[in-house]
């Protein structure tokens, strides 16, 4: 009867094969926080123009000047897709008043 290591793999065979198997899941578990990252972040800049978009001033302290250029902003806003149809609506509405 012959001692040895005939049906079990080699240590040096299970190391690599936990180092893959770790290399794998530190990739993925990346993949998924960075996806996360992304997502937050646009989230958070699809909020910005919203809190930070133009109030209109009442009525009778506005310039013509002033509405057209907080119009401008709103509409490059939306066209850059930072606002959807309904909230340019809504604040255009307010800005004109």
């Amino acid at each position: 009867m012959a001692f040895g290591r005939r049906n079990r793999p080699s240590l040096l065979r299970t190391a690599a094969r936990t180092a893959v198997v770790a290399g794998t899941a530190t990739a993925a578990s990346n993949a998924v926080h960075a996806k996360a990252a992304g997502r937050q972040a646009a989230e958070q800049q699809a909020q910005a123009p919203l809190s930070a978009a133009p109030v209109a001033a009442p009525v009778g302290e506005a310039t013509g000047e002033d509405l057209l250029s907080k119009l401008e902003r709103l509409a490059a806003l939306h066209a850059s897709g930072a606002l959807t149809d309904a909230e340019f609506s809504t604040v255009k509405a307010s800005i004109i008043g």
